[in-house]
C-alpha cells in the first residue's frame, strides 16, 4: 500500500523525524529530541503539529447547513458563521460513532454563501463524504496545529492576524498573499490554533513558526497530550460498537435539534441505560497500560483499556477504559499488562488540565 505523504514530508526528513504509517499517511512520530520532550514543550511552551493527514471536506451552498444538520449530532444552531463545533457521524443501526469531526463554519454572512470544512479523521474521509457529499479538499492544504500556553504569543511575533483567533472561532487570514483558514481549535488540552495553509505556502509558513520558537512535535506527543487531556481517538474510545453516552459524550447530541443519523438507536439506548461507560485509571509506577489489557475488580475481569500510557506531567501511567457503571470514582482496580498487574484507581478526567 502506498502512503500519503504531507506536503511537508521533505521539512520533517530534513529535521530529522521518525516517520511512521498514520491513517495511510507517512507522518512523523517523533524528531530527534524525543516525544517527552516535545510533551513537555506543549505543555511548558509551544510545540507544532503537521496535522495535514486529517481530513478536510468543502460543503457550502443554500442546502449545507441543512445537509449538515440532518446528519451529525450536534447542531449548527448553537454557533454561526465564524464558529467551530464538535460532532459525531453515527451508525444509523446502533448509533456507533462512525467518526467524530470538528466542523469550521467560514465567516461569511450564512444563507447561499454558507461555507463549512468539515475535518474527519484520516481514515474516516470517505465515509462522511459519502454521508454529507461536499468536495474533499484534503490534498489542497496542509494544516498546522500550534498548540501551548504560549502558542498565540510567540505566533503573533510573525503572524498577528492569525494568532488572534479566539477559542472554536474561524478566521480567514492572508499569509504572504496565500488565503489560508485559522480555527481556534486543537487536540492537546491546551490553547492554540489550526491553521489550513495552501500547500505552496505550507514550507515558508512552517519555516516562520519554527523561527518563533516554537518546537516541532510529531504524533507521538500529540497522543499522550490528548490522554492526558482525555480526549478521544477513533479507533480506541470511539468507533465500531461505541457510543456518545458509553463514551461520556452526551453533550455532543443535540435532541432538541430534530432528527440526525442513528438518533432512533441512541434514544434506545438512553431509555434503556448504558451498559458500559468510559473512566479514567491512574496506575502505579512508570509502567504504562496499554490498548487492550483488561481491567479487573479483584479477580473479575470487568473491562478493557481503551487507550494507555506513561504521562509525563504525571510521572506514572494513565488510561482510558470501558467499564460497568458500578465501576465509578475512587474504585480500586488493576490492569494486566502482559501477565503482571498494575494496582490503579478510578480518578476524575481530565488527568491533566490545562495551565
Amino acid at each position: 500500500m502506498t502512503l500519503e505523504r504531507s506536503p511537508l514530508d521533505a521539512v520533517h526528513r530534513s529535521l530529522g523525524a521518525r516517520m511512521v504509517p498514520f491513517g495511510g499517511w507517512d507522518m512523523p512520530l517523533e524528531y530527534p529530541g524525543g516525544t517527552i520532550a516535545e510533551h513537555r514543550a506543549c505543555r511548558a511552551d509551544s510545540v507544532v503539529f503537521d496535522v495535514s493527514h486529517l481530513g478536510s471536506v468543502r460543503v457550502s451552498g443554500p442546502d449545507a447547513y441543512d445537509r449538515l444538520q440532518d446528519v451529525l449530532t450536534n447542531d449548527l444552531g448553537k454557533i454561526g458563521p465564524g464558529r467551530a463545533q464538535y460532532t459525531h457521524l453515527l451508525d444509523e443501526a446502533d448509533a456507533s460513532v462512525l467518526d467524530d469531526i470538528i466542523v469550521w463554519w467560514h465567516p461569511e454572512a450564512g444563507g447561499d454563501q454558507a461555507t463549512f470544512d468539515v475535518m474527519p479523521n484520516a481514515s474516516n474521509t470517505d465515509r462522511v463524504v459519502a454521508a454529507i457529499g461536499g468536495e474533499e479538499t484534503t490534498h489542497q492544504r496542509a494544516v498546522l496545529a500550534v498548540q501551548g500556553p504560549h502558542a498565540a504569543e510567540r505566533l503573533a511575533t510573525v503572524w498577528p492576524e492569525a494568532a488572534a483567533v479566539g477559542r472554536f472561532r474561524v478566521i480567514h487570514a492572508s499569509w504572504e498573499g496565500a488565503d489560508c483558514t485559522v480555527a481556534g481549535t486543537g487536540y492537546t488540552g491546551e490553547r492554540g490554533l489550526e491553521i489550513a495553509v495552501p500547500v505552496a505556502a505550507a514550507e515558508s509558513l512552517w519555516a516562520a513558526i519554527t523561527g518563533a520558537g516554537i518546537v516541532p512535535a510529531g504524533l507521538g506527543a500529540r497522543d499522550t497530550l490528548r490522554l492526558e487531556a482525555a480526549l478521544p481517538l477513533h479507533g480506541h474510545e470511539l468507533g465500531e460498537g461505541i457510543t456518545p453516552l458509553q463514551a461520556g459524550l452526551g453533550w455532543v447530541v443535540a435532541w432538541g435539534k430534530g432528527s440526525f443519523r442513528g438518533r432512533d438507536a441512541l434514544a434506545a439506548e438512553r431509555d434503556r441505560g448504558i451498559a458500559r461507560h468510559l473512566v479514567g485509571i491512574a496506575t502505579e509506577g512508570r509502567r504504562p497500560p496499554r490498548s487492550g489489557c483488561a481491567v479487573l475488580v479483584g479477580d473479575e475481569e470487568v473491562g478493557v483499556v481503551t487507550s494507555g500510557n506513561f504521562s509525563p506531567v504525571l510521572g506514572h501511567g494513565i488510561a482510558l477504559a470501558f467499564a460497568p457503571p458500578t465501576v465509578t470514582e475512587g474504585s480500586s482496580v488493576t490492569i494486566d499488562v502482559r501477565g503482571t498487574r498494575l494496582a490503579g484507581v478510578v480518578v476524575p478526567t481530565p488527568f491533566v488540565s490545562s495551565s
